[in-house]
């Protein structure tokens, strides 16, 4: 096996934490129906366990890049794959609902992996591969999130089946738990792979370990190129100390304020514009458009394919084009796709019309005062709806009232989703997690992706939280309006602020985003360090 073949196979170990984050992800987007009608919850409830695993990453953000800095990478991953396996197995035989919430929160601290991991992989690739090793963890995501889509729609399918056995498995009235319980298998199969992959070099060299930093670079370098690799990382590390409150205080002083901006202006993008709502909420967007529940579950395999043949483009492409170019350009389609979404659902009229009063699995006569009506807004109709029948019946026959009364092109929704969702994963997702491995310091880097990751998890939460409620408040129209304003903020930003970083070492970097001049003049320019050793 050559050299570059172990760096691909180590960085696809190591990125299968991203397909299990994906799946653990967005098969919720098959779930929150399910468990709204089980155990009685309302949108805040919808919104908590929808979003209780990013308010464990929040917290796994604050402690996991120091904690590898202290630790190794390594270590900090296999932590990481066993919480997976532990939230899948709680997740899938919750009996409550604060034991669903409880076990996502212990698999949302096992997001950290979305920070370690292309920590790790930027750490041992070439220069001039490190974009493509690094987004194969978000290849893996998009794949994780597509598979979860496959399994929410096939077991909901089997679920429906007259066959015993399907009965005697708990498919039929409890199929959720299966949707979740499947996480179990890549969580255990990523648990056991780590084990097979050494620690990082750098890290080692940052440890004072050589010997063993030698030996993982003869790994992944050319024999006659290990002794000048090893010297390039030890001077970039000869000047620093590893003291925790100097790291603190260097982390916010001026000589970082740049990077740090960077990544905070990157970090809140991604999920300001609203990625996470289309992620965890996909069959419940789409059913907003009327087409249904069994519509909306394949239409939510559109989304995992379109996302990951896109994110096959962006890492053909970003490592030639650069990632600045990837983000103006993803930026302005997903404020294209979000504006078409809001004139789409801004548009819609409800009218409830008696010939379809069928189709709606409750009690009709309650609903007799509305036939007719015409509504001009989600908001107006959902609220019409609930003091007919009750919050609750109208919370759990949604998709079927909906279906039955919209007027709208549902062509408009889909269409503006699945370009969202193609912007995102050329730009904005596998860039990302790119730039947050280069813009920062060998020796300070995973405290510097601890403290962005964490603001990233933070405005990932409230996204996910407040979608429910946005929904029946403010309508799908507004709420997807704003996503598309945020998206168009950050193209100005990133066009303003971020320079290009694709091909240099990450020695080189340090030099220019910290150094006297950084901040000036970095629009991109060609590198000229194109050193083989990121």
């Amino acid at each position: 096996m050559t050299a570059a073949q172990r760096v691909l196979f180590t960085a696809t170990v190591v990125s299968l934490g991203g397909f299990v984050f994906g799946f653990d992800a967005s098969v919720i987007s098959g779930v929150v129906g399910f468990v709204t009608g089980e155990f009685g919850l309302n949108e805040w409830q919808q919104g908590f366990v929808v979003s209780a695993p990013t308010l464990g990453a929040l917290f796994a953000a604050a402690v996991a890049g120091t904690a590898a800095d202290a630790f190794g990478r390594r270590k900090i991953l296999q932590i990481i794959a066993f919480l997976y396996l532990i939230s899948a197995v709680g997740s899938a035989f919750a009996p409550s609902y604060e034991a669903l919430v409880l076990a996502r929160f212990i698999g949302g601290l096992a997001f950290a992996s979305l920070m370690i991991a292309p920590m790790y992989i930027a750490e041992i690739s070439p220069a001039a591969l490190r974009g493509k090793m690094v987004s194969i963890n978000q290849l893996n995501i998009m794949v994780g999130f597509s598979a979860a889509y496959f399994a929410n729609y096939f077991l909901l399918q089997l679920s429906g089946r007259p066959d015993a056995w399907v009965a005697s498995l708990g498919m039929d009235d409890a199929v959720w738990r299966w949707m979740l319980g499947l996480e179990i298998l890549p969580a255990g199969a990523y648990f056991v792979l780590l084990f097979f992959i050494p620690e990082s070099p750098r890290w080692l060299v940052v440890a004072g370990r050589e010997r063993e930093a030698e030996t993982v670079l003869a790994r992944f370098t050319a024999p006659d190129q290990v002794s000048a690799h090893l010297q390039t990382v030890k001077a970039g590390l000869s000047q620093h100390q590893p003291g925790l409150m100097d790291h603190l205080r260097e982390l916010f002083s001026k000589k970082l304020r740049f990077a740090l901006t960077i990544g905070l202006i990157v970090g809140i993008a991604q999920q300001i514009t609203g990625i996470n709502a289309i992620y965890f909420y996909a069959p419940s967007i789409f059913e907003q458009s009327g087409v249904g529940t069994d519509a909306a579950f394949a239409q939510a395999i559109c989304v995992g394919i379109i996302n990951v043949v896109f994110t096959l483009i962006a890492m053909a492409l970003i490592d030639k084009l650069g990632r600045k170019p990837l983000l103006i350009g993803g930026l302005t389609g997903i404020f294209v796709s979000m504006a078409l979404c809001a004139y789409g659902f801004g548009a819609a009229k409800f009218v409830l019309k008696p010939e379809r009063l069928h189709e709606i699995p409750v009690a009709t006569a309650a609903l007799q005062p509305l036939v007719g009506q015409t509504f001009d807004s989600d908001v107006a109709f959902k609220r019409a709806l609930a003091e007919a029948i009750g919050h609750e019946d109208a919370r759990r026959h949604q998709a079927a009232l909906l279906a039955a009364s919209i007027e709208m092109n549902p062509w408009l929704v889909l269409i503006g989703i699945l370009g969202f969702v193609a912007s995102f994963a050329i730009s904005l997702g596998p860039v990302m997690w790119v730039l947050f491995a280069e813009i920062f310091p060998n020796h300070i880097r995973g405290m510097a992706i601890s403290f962005v990751g964490a603001i990233n998890s933070l405005v990932s939460f409230a996204v996910q939280f407040l979608f429910p409620w946005e929904l029946a408040n403010l309508g799908a129209a507004v709420t997807f309006a704003l996503y598309g304003a945020f998206a168009l903020f950050g193209v100005v930003l990133v066009i303003w602020i971020l320079p290009e970083t694709k091909g240099k070492s990450l020695e080189q970097l340090e030099q220019d985003l910290t150094g006297p001049h950084a901040g000036r003049g970095g629009s991109g320019r060609e590198p000229q360090d194109q050193a083989l050793v990121a």
